[in-house]
């Protein structure tokens, strides 16, 4: 990538993945990237969980989508609302801001390293708490299927706003 907006472009959602195991090298790398995004007052709230072989009925009963029982991984994306930030005049937590940034850092560093990804927040978070024993102050935020896209996965195409549609006008 030599820009950030061709890698913005090279990152889409991807409901389709290879047999094929994400690499440690590859995952470190894309936690790499996590680590450093920012947060409100640096607090870094955020915690994934890494879903073990053992577990992957479990998070594929809290999202039934047939095309996620698909994915060779699956990350977890939480939220410490213990640790987030708190805006001090209305109290607004700023934790869900911070995971919001934390993911997009993952999924566009996967998109360099040509993991596919995919954001699910379509699912069933109290389930997800129960079955992998998440304690109180951690909110599954999202999901994060992930591997190598499939050799015969076909991009949707993308609609997006045009830029003047981005301002509020006065």
């Amino acid at each position: 990538m030599s820009t950030l907006l061709e890698l913005c472009e090279k990152r889409h959602s991807v409901r389709k993945f290879s047999e094929k195991r994400i690499t440690a090298e590859d995952l470190d790398y894309i936690m790499q990237c996590v680590r450093l995004a920012p947060s409100a007052v640096n607090y870094q709230p955020w915690k994934f969980l890494r879903v073990k072989d053992s577990e992957r009925e479990k998070i594929r009963q809290c999202y039934t989508n047939p095309w996620f029982a698909g994915a060779q991984d699956y990350l977890i994306a939480c939220c410490d609302h213990k640790i987030s930030w708190h805006r001090r005049q209305d109290g607004k937590d700023h934790g869900d801001i911070d995971m919001g940034i934390a993911v997009e850092h993952f999924c566009l560093a996967a998109a360099e390293r040509g993991v596919a990804t995919c954001w699910v927040c379509a699912f069933d978070a109290v389930l997800c708490t129960k079955l992998f024993d998440l304690p109180k102050n951690l909110e599954p935020v999202a999901f994060l299927p992930l591997g190598y896209p499939a050799v015969d996965f076909v991009e949707r195409e993308r609609t997006r706003k045009v830029i003047e549609d981005l301002w509020i006008k006065r």
